[in-house]
């Protein structure tokens, strides 16, 4: 870290630590709802990702189950009470108002969430609109760009989720393309990683659109997608960016990636209900993309013209900012802090075990909370589910299988903010005994 980036990071700490310091206090939002600021303790800066009695406040925000040690929270991350009860209230108002609400106040409250929402990403309010997360997003993205032409190349790799490959490969029935899928390098370094897109864009010069996924759900891996994006936009090729694991684990603003079309999620890791994404198209690509199914809803220069979901949950959208409020009071770096100690936690600890491959590397900025591993040799989806089963049923760690890497299955780990140091000590404990068995 250079002495700047060090600086501004311990600024951006120190902002968030007075923030919190300033204690409880009621901040009104639309139709009488009020909801209180979190009052956590002063974050210690000289150890941001350790700090006890921070963190053991933090996790009291959330309610957890005790059935099962949650260590598969990629899926989706569940709200903290301040939010759930933002959420209820809303539900509650919504139900009651009904369709008098929606057809007289929906849109003004949705449009002020929205505008919390691109300050908050560092967009532009005309550049985002809300979906129902970052699946549809995407393929709002990869299906709606125009300007593809009959025999141009659709690139992309095995990291990139399925639903988005999926929308690619349907580009060469939409658009006459060609689809190419290539492999990420394993064991993944930065260099690698860079020259295999390098390689993949040399051998397709034709290549016309290229999908980045910023953190991959399989492996965790974090791509250095703002170098790639460089390296592809100089050669003239658009990039389109899964973001839907990035925002909330990682701290940027979207106008740092250099990339003009991204799909992001809000019930992932900035706690927001379920089904609240939003898409990002920079202002100057909005043409780009198509309207959605000729949409008349809205204007043709509006990127709301490129969503259209019918009736949407109100309330859910109508809590993101109770969810982006938590978010800034927690603090973005010292969460992205936070979940990098907790996976290098488990991970310098299991890493050397007999027969352990960890699928990310410890090589600053390729990693944050998420990362697989697999045993060696145990590549299918029935050796990875006995595995999975098996942290479930005899250690009570819920975990989940990952397929689609090109070296064979693996098994995700995704702690949450409210997980623990002696959480993972019981995973540790967990691998210790299934690779002594192995």
């Amino acid at each position: 870290m250079t002495h700047a980036n060090r600086r501004n990071f311990v600024l951006g700490v120190a902002t968030a630590a007075a923030s919190l310091s300033a204690g409880a206090q009621s901040t009104p939002t639309s139709h009488g709802v009020s909801q209180a600021n979190i009052q956590l303790p002063r974050l210690d800066l000289s150890k941001v990702a350790t700090d006890t009695s921070y963190w053991s406040a933090v996790r009291n925000l959330y309610a957890v189950t005790p059935q099962t040690l949650n260590l598969e929270n990629g899926y989706w991350g569940i709200m903290a009470e301040s939010v759930r009860a933002e959420y209820l209230s809303k539900t509650d108002m919504v139900n009651r108002e009904n369709s008098f609400y929606a057809r007289t106040h929906f849109g003004k409250d949705a449009e002020a969430a929205r505008t919390e929402l691109a300050k908050a990403v560092g967009a532009d309010t005309s550049e985002i609109a809300f979906t129902r997360g970052a699946t549809e997003a995407m393929q709002l993205l990869i299906g709606g760009y125009n300007k593809l032409k009959a025999g141009d190349t659709v690139l992309y790799s095995d990291l990139d989720y399925d639903s988005m490959q999926y929308a690619m490969n349907w580009l060469a029935e939409r658009r006459g393309v060609k689809v190419v899928k290539f492999n990420i390098p394993e064991p993944a370094t930065k260099a690698n990683v860079m020259a295999a897109y390098q390689q993949a864009l040399a051998d397709n010069p034709k290549t016309a659109l290229l999908l980045l996924t910023h953190v991959s759900h399989r492996t965790g891996l974090v791509m250095p997608v703002a170098d790639i994006a460089k390296m592809a936009k100089d050669k003239g090729i658009a990039v389109v960016l899964d973001a839907a694991h990035s925002w909330g684990q990682i701290d940027f603003k979207v106008d740092t990636l250099g990339i003009d079309f991204v799909g992001f999620n809000l019930h992932k890791w900035i706690g927001a209900p379920l089904g609240v994404g939003f898409v990002y198209i920079a202002k100057s690509r909005l043409a780009d993309v198509d309207r959605f199914m000729n949409d008349e809803d809205f204007p043709l220069a509006d990127i709301r013209s490129r969503v259209h979901t019918g009736t949407t949950n109100f309330a859910a959208t109508l809590t993101v900012p109770s969810a982006l409020k938590l978010h800034a009071d927690i603090g973005p770096k010292a969460k992205e802090m936070r979940l990098k100690h907790l996976r290098n936690y488990w991970v310098s600890q299991v890493r050397p075990m007999k027969g352990v491959e960890i699928l990310t590397p410890d090589e600053a900025g390729m990693f944050t909370g998420i990362t697989s591993f697999r045993l060696t040799g145990k590549t299918t989806a029935a050796d990875n589910n006995a595995i999975v089963t098996e942290l479930r049923e005899k250690h009570g760690i819920f975990s989940v299988r990952r397929a689609g890497v090109a070296k064979g299955q693996c098994i995700r780990i995704s702690p949450a903010l409210f997980t623990t140091e002696a959480d993972l000590d019981k995973f540790v404990l967990a691998m210790a005994k299934i690779t002594a068995a192995s």
